[in-house]
């Protein structure tokens, strides 16, 4: 496909304090040299916030969807609908670009996925990396090992297993005919990908292009990345 238009979708529950740095990689991102005839809007669906996180969207120059579920299905999936009206492009020439209030993304991030949707590719999965990690023993090693346990140890392409609303791209028409994000309160992005490899649409899972996440232990959504790191880093404690 050659998109015309990128919609990138942001959930936030309580992200005041990390918002401003996935924004700013954002806006980063979308100022790359090879999306300079394509629009870009970004969609920061703001759920159930008591704290300053639509503010911070909106000085950021974001569009702010507010919403009060707390399910980031639903909030991943409203930002969509939200960003293809006001685009107005046909899904056929949009892209859908996810991502995470705690994470940021780099700065060939959407440049990245652009070159895949004009590859034909029509979803791009990718890997999330930490740099900054809470003072628990052996904590990112344990990580590592399980994160990469399935990359090939004498090179080649590597099909990675995960799947991260932090790091991923679909083009909306796929989106669309599969139904787009379910709103679940955890695995959203996993059933996404998920229908669009039973419907037999070009999904690449690659590692390049990784997008930096936080390594809290307290993470606002159950069930992902950070719970699994806070579980890792229980069984440390206790080993040690």
């Amino acid at each position: 496909m050659t998109p015309e238009a990128i919609a990138v979708v942001i959930p936030a529950h309580n992200e005041q304090t990390l918002l401003p740095r996935a924004l700013a990689a954002v806006t980063a991102a979308a100022r790359h040299p090879a999306l300079a005839d394509l629009r870009v809007m970004t969609v920061v669906a703001a759920d159930a916030c008591v704290d300053d996180t639509a503010k911070v969207a909106d000085t950021a120059g974001a569009s702010v969807l507010h919403l009060g579920s707390q399910n980031p299905g639903k909030a991943r999936a409203a930002a969509v609908q939200h960003a293809m009206a006001t685009l107005g492009t046909p899904a056929s020439a949009t892209w859908i670009a996810s991502t995470d209030a705690d994470s940021a993304v780099p700065p060939n991030w959407l440049a990245f996925q652009l070159e895949q949707a004009r590859a034909n590719w029509e979803a791009v999965v990718g890997t999330v990396t930490v740099t900054r990690w809470p003072p628990v023993p052996q904590l990112a090693d344990r990580h590592h090992k399980l994160y990469y346990a399935s990359r090939p140890t004498c090179g080649g392409l590597w099909r990675h297993p995960h799947v991260h609303g932090a790091n991923l791209g679909v083009a909306a028409e796929a989106y669309q005919g599969v139904g787009g994000f379910p709103a679940l309160p955890v695995g959203e992005d996993h059933a996404l990908v998920s229908a669009l490899e039973r419907n037999g649409h070009r999904v690449l899972r690659t590692p390049d292009c990784p997008v930096e996440t936080s390594s809290r232990l307290r993470p606002r959504a159950v069930g992902g990345f950070g719970d699994d790191l806070a579980k890792l880093a229980a069984e440390e404690e206790v080993m040690h």
